[in-house]
Parts: C-alpha cells; sequence; structure tokens
C-alpha cells in the first residue's frame, strides 16, 4: 500500500508568484476539485467550500511558511484538521532554470480511512489539478 503520492510540474512564473497563487484561499478555490468555491471561514488561514464531487462541506487551513517554499494545506473540521497536503515551490534558478521558471510538487498523504477507490480518486485528482493551477498561474503571469 502507498501511503503518499506526488504529482509535480514547471511553471513558466517565478517562485513567489506561484507561491503567492498557490497560497491564496479564493485561488485555491479555482483549481482544487475537493474544496471549489473556499470563502473565508472567520479565522485566520480557514476557508469554507464544498466538493465538486459530491457536494460535500470542505474546510481547508492553509498555512504558507514562505521563507521554505512551502504551503501545508489542514482538511477536516475543527479538532479533527489534518496536514494531508503540502506544496512546495522551488525556485528556477536553484535547478538551473530561468529566473521565471519554478518547479512544483503536491504532496498528498493517505488517510487511514481511505480505501483504494478513494485513494485512487485522490491520486488522480491532484494530476489534473496540478496541470489546473499550472495554467492559471502562467495565464495571470502573462496577463500581468
Amino acid at each position: 500500500m502507498d501511503h503518499a503520492h506526488l504529482a509535480s510540474c514547471r511553471i513558466a512564473a517565478p517562485a513567489a508568484f506561484a507561491f503567492d497563487h498557490l497560497s491564496d484561499g479564493h485561488r485555491l478555490g479555482r483549481w482544487a476539485l475537493g474544496s471549489m468555491d473556499l470563502v473565508p471561514a472567520g479565522e485566520p488561514g480557514l476557508w469554507r467550500g464544498a466538493s465538486l464531487f459530491d457536494g460535500s462541506a470542505a474546510e481547508v487551513e492553509i498555512r504558507p511558511l514562505p521563507a521554505l517554499g512551502l504551503i501545508d494545506f489542514h482538511l477536516g473540521p475543527a479538532g479533527a484538521r489534518m496536514p494531508r497536503v503540502s506544496i512546495r515551490v522551488m525556485p528556477g534558478p536553484d535547478w538551473g532554470l530561468p529566473e521565471d521558471n519554478c518547479l512544483v510538487a503536491m504532496t498528498t498523504w493517505r488517510a487511514g480511512w481511505m480505501d483504494d477507490a478513494r485513494w485512487d480518486r485522490t491520486r488522480r485528482t491532484h494530476e489534473l489539478e496540478v496541470l489546473l493551477f499550472k495554467a492559471q498561474i502562467e495565464t495571470d503571469w502573462g496577463a500581468r
């Protein structure tokens, strides 16, 4: 049984620009299929939306750590939130790429309650979400 999944991409935009987009709840609600149409939920970093799959309520606490290029997404209701998804943004020049490029990796951890079908859906969804946020970030960078 695998316990984590990684989906990654190269984005034609600077790391700081990509990081700001990926840690913004309004923008997250445009590409995270399990957390669509997010709105602030009252406490700092907490957002509420709905799953595009079944309409169930979604709560996401976004915890950006800019110095590390890391964004942790804690999912679930208060008292049971877990850091199930993390995104790491790496500046392009660190990897021999142009200044206006970055590498982004989204790591997802499998919860013990996930059956194989749910885990498979989560992995496939996150592979698509990487393509969605890549396109959205590059479009916004090009339009500035």
